[in-house]
């Protein structure tokens, strides 16, 4: 019998009167069942979070960095299992989910570094003034108060970690909710977490439908939202609560430069290995995965077979098999609407060079070419594994090409040149510029986030600890400094 995966709901296991099947994108197999929690258990897990925020903010550093290492080190030990569920809910290649779980197991262990280290206070001397003699200011951070944390399908793990670590380590209550298509991985977090010393009502893992979102996001006891997903869900929480604090890390058409310098055959061959692997990894649903190649006029014609090449010889098919690259996109309905992109594409007078083919929730990789500039697909996120490649005479119209979007998240550069890499950290309209590669590369220690429609705040354990505090001053008098 599959079995049914209980929620948490104040740091104890409980289950609810329904439950949320959950299958495979790849066979349409039943995975497993998500309980659900009723209005009456999410009222609990808000009200005990609410009610040990001040215990929690209190809580000793070393007990908080104690819980995240114990984390850490549970996922490690239970990395296939976890990397197989992973796949099995989302799709994703196991050697992708193997990945995943890797990257959670480090956010975990830099919240406990990052615990241990947080709020050692700042002195500032404020004598520089003669009103300031004898006055210092100290100055700490403080939880702005429980966190609603709301994480996507694509990486039902890693995402999910990036909203309970930084919490924790700040001694912040978080109410997480996860995505209703991938919600096992997600509430797996819970059972480590349970066999840590972390006060109860601290935080809480609640798998509810996305039609109970917006009562969760009103409710005035959740003041802080981090949320990571669509431009139109993130947008929509902003606008309909202007006086919280919104964390959006929402989408991108990621673009890779190839600039004039980046020539030689092995440079030609790296680029167009690394393009065709992260646009195509994780079946192109990243919101850092390649979409647009911007390529120098000199080194273009000499790219682009490359690229197709590398492309066509990605592994699509099983995503429990080892040897695949490429598995299916989340639904059948997310697959029918990448082939819906590429065929305006193409009717509009785009050139598909490779791929262009649907198979149930299974999209071929693409490249196209000549991709008219007013079609969705050069406007929007594609989320699938497409990419379109354009030519560009110098590196001006190459950032100004970048920029040429609504989204501004990350982006890569391919160069030698040390000064185009500070030209281009100046000129590109984003939160992220990655030199010498694709802009799919993010350390989960760095500070990740966009401009523009790519949403705003920083995620990246210490930067998302800042985004949940916020500073207090104290103003010590009469002091001899």
């Amino acid at each position: 019998m599959t079995s049914t995966h209980a929620f948490w709901l104040a740091g104890r296991q409980a289950t609810g009167e329904t439950t949320l099947d959950v299958t495979s994108p790849w066979d349409g197999r039943l995975v497993g069942r998500a309980s659900v929690p009723t209005e009456e258990q999410v009222e609990e897990a808000v009200a005990a979070a609410y009610a040990v925020r001040d215990e929690f903010a209190a809580t000793p550093a070393h007990v908080r960095a104690a819980a995240l290492d114990h984390v850490s080190k549970r996922l490690a030990e239970r990395t296939e299992e976890l990397a197989r569920l992973i796949s099995a809910e989302n799709g994703k290649p196991l050697k992708w989910a193997r990945g995943e779980v890797g990257r959670a197991v480090s956010v975990f262990r830099f919240a406990a570094e990052e615990a241990r280290r947080f709020n050692g206070g700042e002195a500032q001397r404020l004598d520089t003034d003669a009103g300031g003699q004898g006055r210092l200011a100290f100055t700490r951070r403080f939880p702005k108060g429980v966190v609603l944390g709301i994480a996507p399908f694509n990486f039902p793990l890693n995402l999910c970690a990036h909203k309970i670590a930084p919490a924790i380590a700040a001694g912040v209550p978080i109410i997480l909710k996860p995505a209703p298509a991938t919600p096992l991985s997600g509430v797996v977090i819970g059972e480590m977490l349970a066999e840590t010393e972390l006060p109860a009502g601290s935080w809480s893992i609640l798998p509810v439908a996305n039609d109970r979102m917006p009562a969760l996001v009103q409710d005035e006891r959740l003041p802080v939202i981090s949320f990571t997903g669509s431009e139109q869900v993130g947008y929509a929480i902003m606008d309909s609560v202007p006086r919280k604090h919104c964390t959006l890390e929402l989408g991108g058409n990621g673009a890779a430069v190839v600039l004039a310098d980046f020539a030689s055959d092995e440079d030609l061959d790296r680029a167009a290995g690394r393009i065709a692997t992260f646009s195509n990894y994780q079946g192109g649903q990243s919101c850092i995965s390649v979409q647009r190649v911007i390529a120098d006029a000199s080194v273009y014609e000499r790219l682009l077979p490359r690229i197709v090449a590398a492309v066509e010889a990605q592994v699509t098919g099983d995503p429990s098999d080892d040897a695949t690259d490429v598995g299916p996109l989340v639904s059948e309905d997310a697959a029918k609407r990448v082939e819906s992109w590429v065929e305006e594409a193409v009717a509009a007078g785009a050139t598909l060079l490779t791929g262009g083919k649907r198979d149930g929730a299974s999209y071929a990789p693409t490249v196209l070419a000549d991709v008219p500039a007013d079609v969705t697909l050069s406007c929007e996120e594609v989320f699938g594994p497409v990419l379109t490649v354009q030519k560009v005479d110098g590196e001006a119209e190459a950032f100004a090409a970048v920029n040429d979007s609504k989204y501004g998240l990350q982006a890569g550069v391919f160069t030698h040149d040390l000064q185009a890499a500070f030209r281009a950290h100046r000129a590109l309209e984003v939160g992220g510029v990655v030199v010498g590669d694709v802009p799919s590369y993010r350390a989960d220690q760095m500070p990740y986030g966009g401009v523009k429609q790519s949403g705003v705040g920083r995620e990246g354990v210490r930067f998302a600890m800042d985004d949940y505090t916020y500073e207090r001053v104290m103003v010590l008098t009469g002091l001899a400094l």
